[in-house]
């Protein structure tokens, strides 16, 4: 069976934010929106995300170091979300695996929301409804799209690659490959929910300077030697 998915690389993640504003701006227009906005300039801005980044800083003083973590719904393979609502809204398709919500159906208990151990649901305070990331189904499926943009819009925005594609079921596809080339896991298994989303760990990488790359050509503080002097009129001169 497919089962489509994302993997997300930690290592190259920068927390731009690029996947966050492409996913609130196509699916505020797509299918699954509207993503209303309550407050969303001010110090505590809130509103309806299907995707956020989350960052840490992890170590100790002085070793210390940035790990941004994006987050949303994982797509479950066993989805927890699914049993619990009474309504039948929440349901995992066959075809894909990817897990929605009927908005038709849905009443907004918030079942679904209490079940998911990865707090990946989403309430929208003006139609009462859960919401949640859709991996941009309207858009993966649509014929009008090159094919080779056929793709969440999180993963056609990130800037660095950090976000991959594919079904994991197949062995050969881009995500499959990641995995298993670097260590791929999923989050907090141990909930048996199986998501299907997973994670390439960091990775630590030992860089080599030579000594003549610490000197540079501008020498912009002067460390290293003295600057020669200007001969003649300076650009200093020309702009005052």
């Amino acid at each position: 069976m497919t089962q489509l998915a994302l993997v997300i690389d930690l290592n190259v993640c920068v927390g731009c934010h690029a996947c966050v504003t492409s996913c609130k701006q196509w699916n505020t227009s797509g299918q699954a929106g509207p993503l209303f906005d309550d407050n969303p300039y001010q110090a505590d801005p809130t509103g309806t995300f299907f995707n956020r980044v989350q960052t840490y800083e992890v170590g100790e003083f002085p070793c210390t170091e940035t790990v941004h973590f994006p987050k949303s719904c994982l797509h479950c393979e066993e989805p927890p979300c699914v049993p619990v609502c009474p309504t039948g809204a929440s349901f995992k398709r066959k075809e894909d695996g990817i897990v929605l919500v009927d908005y038709d159906k849905c009443i907004g208990c918030k079942y679904c929301s209490w079940a998911c151990p990865y707090g990946a649901r989403e309430f929208d305070e003006y139609q009462k409804v859960m919401k949640k990331c859709t991996l941009c189904v309207d858009r993966i499926y649509d014929q009008s799209i090159p094919e080779d943009r056929r793709k969440p819009a999180c993963v056609i925005s990130c800037p660095t690659s950090a976000r991959l594609y594919g079904d994991i079921h197949d062995p050969n596809s881009v995500v499959s490959k990641a995995i298993m080339a670097n260590g791929g896991y999923q989050l907090m298994p141990e909930w048996g929910t199986k998501p299907s989303n997973h994670y390439l760990p960091r990775r630590r990488t030992q860089m080599t300077i030579r000594a003549d790359e610490l000197v540079r050509a501008d020498n912009p503080l002067k460390k290293e030697a003295p600057l020669p002097a200007a001969q003649g009129e300076t650009l200093d001169d020309v702009a005052w």
